[in-house]
């Protein structure tokens, strides 16, 4: 067994070097990650990324493309031969259909592989050919990269800080009277152990649904093959010391230690551990919606999300021996088209303001961090409202609920975001001064020139920032 496992790390860390000076020495590879909690826009961002990066015709941000330099771009069989495909073409075909619809969000790991044959720059260029750049982009839910952060807890840990934080989530009451009820000395009764965890999972579903992001275990929210399974059959206990085998808390201890070993670590070793450039999505205005405890909530996970990450310089040496590190993060506000133009500086501010924490360890670390504001689609226009003497900048679009046409105020977001970030940190309860709305709105038809992308907003600059200086 030992030797066994001593062979197969060999072969792991043998084909990665093959692979890295593959890389280094004939055609690059760019692994961009995507990942962001439910209901940020993973799908459609890379859904429009790859459309816009095949029809350049708005993508005046990215410099390769405005330079004419992309010759053309084309999609290639992916690397990962047991990651599933990125379903790209049934996810551009929901946005532009004549009645267009938001495609399925992520469920699982996804992967996609887009190949540009790009033109060389510089006092050379005439004598150098076209090259060809690999981006390979992985879609992957950041429910699960929070997981990560379980890797140095054990069980007792991690079921003092699940308990700890229901406190302060009314969704939490009804687990925290039933585990509190139960007695973990005693022999483990299968049934019992499924009520908790079916409890247990139905307050994470109303967490994530009150706006809360900081929901582990990941998997118990995106099961997908493993629902049901003992290594997802298991929930937070009150402190128990000294409790004897077969007891409910030896066996919640054991398949904990197994959820680590056997889900979040493979995880780890086979798809994080190999990204370079990596793109956080934030919903921001969602919870800035649900309040104050929602936004506070988000800005503690985007600090334990940098966490998880490896960031630093991929340095030559480094990255043939020792295993890539993400050299760039951009942490993205998205549905930037929810509010008028002349907020996006504000949201932005905003995004730079929840990230602070984790963008100053990430370049503390050596790597290169952003915040922006963005729409990867853009399903509203713009337009300005009389409104008891003074104009409101408002958005138009398709409601999702009723199919109507709507205009719509969210508020006015603050100059400066301690305004927000302040009451979050201390505990209040509601806005004092603002009341922040959020609108559901279905994508617009689009009707596309050839050579034109979908619309968007600012993702032409987030593409120059995540991997324009490799092309």
């Amino acid at each position: 067994m030992v030797l066994g496992t001593i062979a197969d790390t060999l072969t792991r860390g043998v084909e990665n070097v093959t692979g890295t000076v593959s890389e280094t020495f004939f055609e690059p590879v760019i692994r961009l990650g995507v990942t962001g909690l439910a209901r940020s826009g993973k799908t459609v961002f890379i859904t429009s990324l790859v459309a816009n990066l095949m029809d350049r015709g708005r993508m005046p941000g990215l410099l390769a493309a405005a330079e004419g330099r992309i010759a053309s771009a084309y999609l290639q069989p992916q690397p990962d031969d047991t990651v599933p495909r990125f379903e790209y073409e049934n996810h551009r075909a929901a946005l532009t259909s004549r009645t267009p619809h938001w495609p399925q969000s992520t469920r699982a790991i996804s992967e996609l592989r887009l190949s540009l044959r790009v033109k060389p720059s510089g006092l050379l260029a005439g004598f150098q050919s076209p090259r060809t750049v690999h981006l390979d982009i992985i879609d992957y839910p950041g429910e699960w990269l929070l997981d990560l952060a379980l890797l140095d807890k054990g069980y007792a840990d991690w079921s003092a800080d699940a308990l700890a934080r229901m406190e302060t989530r009314p969704s939490g009451a009804e687990f925290r009277d039933l585990a509190h009820a139960e007695d973990s000395t005693a022999e483990l009764d299968e049934v019992r152990a499924q009520t908790l965890t079916r409890t247990f999972t139905a307050y994470l579903e109303a967490a994530r649904d009150a706006g809360f992001s900081d929901l582990t275990p990941g998997r118990f929210l995106l099961p997908g093959d493993l629902a049901g399974s003992p290594v997802l059959t298991f929930a937070p206990l009150p402190p128990q010391t000294g409790a004897p085998r077969r007891s409910l808390w030896r066996e919640m201890e054991r398949r904990f230690e197994a959820y680590k070993s056997r889900v979040v670590k493979p995880f780890f070793r086979d798809h994080f551990a190999r990204i370079d450039r990596q793109v956080v999505l934030v919903d921001a205005l969602g919870a800035i919606h649900q309040g104050p405890a929602a936004v506070e909530d988000l800005r503690r996970t985007m600090a334990d999300i940098l966490s998880a990450f490896r960031p630093g310089r991929n340095a030559f040496l480094t990255q043939l021996l020792l295993g890539k590190r993400v050299e760039k993060i951009l942490f993205a506000a998205t549905k930037a088209d929810h509010l008028h133009h002349s907020q996006h500086k504000r949201l932005a501010a905003v995004m730079e303001a929840l990230t602070r924490d984790a963008r100053d360890r990430a370049r503390f670390a050596g790597a290169e961090t952003a915040a922006m504001a963005i729409a990867a689609l853009r399903a509203t226009t713009e337009e300005q409202r009389p409104h008891n003497g003074s104009t409101l900048d408002v958005v138009r679009g398709t409601l999702l609920d009723s199919g109507k046409q709507a205009a719509f105020y969210p508020g006015e977001l603050p100059d400066d975001p301690a305004h927000l970030l302040n009451p979050a940190r201390n505990g209040a309860t509601k806005w004092l001064d603002q009341d922040y709305q959020v609108m559901r709105f279905a994508p617009a038809p689009l009707s596309l020139k050839p050579g034109e992308g979908p619309p968007h907003i600012r993702l032409d600059r987030a593409a120059q920032f995540l991997f324009g200086d490799r092309l």
